[in-house]
């Protein structure tokens, strides 16, 4: 056993040699410029703070729906420069964080949840066709994997209760898993066949933004909000150079701070790492199958998730979630070494395989994440301002579905959306630091004596459990 973990870690000290600090999705010749920074005064219609998945959603579905409206998007950066670059690229359809998620938390109307997921998906592949956006997207399905005896026991309750709610999927025993992707780590596996698509963030971002421009709306990059405010009967949103007066708005600042500060109530920047291979080989590729290209995850509490990319790499992240006290964010916090080397580690141990092969990007984002794992709304400003946040790192696909919701607020709508109770009921609040940090230094640490207990909650979970409280990536 020795000789095989001094082997695991001498493979992942040798992979991260010639690795480059940088978001793989972002790192291109073709990445667009930057559009001009607000300067000075304008109007409109509706006000979105945030290019990322969320405002892009807004501002297309808006400008769909009301050619005449005018938008604007404020980005204090560019457009997908946070989670929405920086992610796996899974699309998934749940709204829910997964089907044990929803029934732990909605089972009345997850039929209803269900059924909107599935339909937020149809939706938003059908945005993708209709605008020619070149993101790459396959409907692939995606895997959840046991790779420790208790985790398959769980895998085949899920199969049960997806079954029970006529759920597509399929469930593997070892023989099978093994023969669609070759791991000795692997034991089962439940096959989601249809639910989620594997898209490029980032080209999915940029090519939201490029339909939303098609429609008249105007973005504004580098221009970091300061505050929103109530102005006569409409909403002034100021930068540190220009303003917007408008009669309503939107915020999708997800993980970040300005410019509502009560949103950190109820959201938390938990930052996730990851990396990318070089391409494989032909006989890398056969060596472990895969060719069905669905993205995976282990079952345990603290899961790996991967796919194949669309020029044949891997891409492997997740596992720690870290919290830096006081949520901060940015630059500062973004390379944990430890976190990375355990991540290649990792990789070699479920492909052992693929020795030698280099990885070329690593970098890391912050994941909002709420204590239920799933999106939060709300209204400010006597219901001219709403938002949307906390998605807990399934957001590629949720947010559009999140934008949808944030619109039907602002605009003062009673919706089948607006009326679950997903959306009625904000999650259990975060306390204040000091004990915000503490609170989730107990909780990781629970979670992984949790996996080494063969899944089994002490204390600590079972009284979060209670109050449906919890801490994911």
């Amino acid at each position: 056993m020795r000789g095989k973990i001094h082997e695991e870690q001498s493979a992942a000290s040798q992979s991260l040699a010639g690795t480059l600090d940088a978001v793989f999705w972002l790192d291109r010749p073709d990445t667009p410029q930057p559009v001009d920074a607000l300067s000075g005064q304008t109007t409109a219609d509706l006000v979105i703070v945030g290019a990322g998945f969320t405002g892009l959603w807004t501002a297309l579905v808006a400008a769909e729906a009301d050619p005449g409206r005018r938008i604007v998007v404020l980005e204090a950066e560019t457009t997908a420069f946070g989670a929405s670059g920086r992610n796996g690229g899974f699309c998934e359809a749940s709204l829910t964080h997964g089907l044990a998620n929803g029934l732990a938390h909605w089972p009345d109307e997850l039929d209803t949840l269900l059924r909107l997921g599935d339909e937020n998906l149809d939706g938003l592949l059908d945005t993708i066709d209709r605008h020619a956006i070149d993101c790459d997207a396959e409907r692939t399905g995606r895997m959840d994997i046991a790779v420790e005896p208790w985790q398959v026991d769980e895998l085949l309750q899920l199969a049960e209760a997806s079954s029970r709610l006529g759920v597509d999927h399929a469930m593997l025993d070892t023989e099978a898993i093994r023969a669609e992707i070759d791991s000795p780590t692997y034991l089962a596996g439940l096959w989601h066949r249809t639910d989620a698509a594997m898209v490029d963030p980032a080209r999915l971002a940029w090519g939201l933004q490029s339909a939303a421009r098609s429609l008249g709306v105007v973005f504004h990059d580098n221009s970091p909000v300061c505050s929103v405010k109530r102005s006569g009967t409409g909403i002034e949103v100021l930068t540190d150079r220009g303003r917007v007066m408008a009669d309503r708005a939107v915020v999708a600042t997800n993980a970040y701070r300005r410019p509502l500060s009560r949103i950190r109530r109820h959201v938390i920047p938990v930052y996730d790492h990851v990396l990318m291979t070089e391409p494989l080989s032909t006989d890398q590729w056969s060596a472990i199958g895969w060719g069905n290209r669905q993205g995976l995850s282990d079952a345990g509490n603290q899961f790996h998730y991967y796919r194949r990319t669309a020029d044949g790499r891997i891409l492997w992240g997740g596992y720690d979630i870290i919290y830096h006290f006081g949520g901060r964010v940015g630059p500062s916090v973004e390379h944990h070494a430890p976190t990375t080397r355990r991540l290649a580690q990792s990789f070699f141990h479920t492909f052992p395989q693929l020795g030698g092969l280099q990885f070329t990007h690593r970098w890391s984002g912050p994941i909002a994440s709420t204590t239920r794992f799933t999106c939060a709304w709300g209204t400010t400003h006597a219901g001219r301002v709403s938002w949307a946040a906390g998605y807990t790192g399934l957001g590629v696909g949720a947010s559009r579905f999140g934008a949808r919701v944030a619109l039907d607020l602002v605009d003062g709508l009673t919706t089948e959306r607006t009326q679950l109770q997903m959306v009625l009921r904000r999650p259990f609040p975060f306390p204040p630091e000091p004990a915000r940090w503490l609170a989730v230094q107990a909780t990781r640490a629970a979670i992984k004596r949790a996996d080494r207990r063969e899944g089994r909650e002490g204390l600590w979970l079972r009284t979060l459990a209670r109050f449906g409280i919890g801490l994911n990536s």
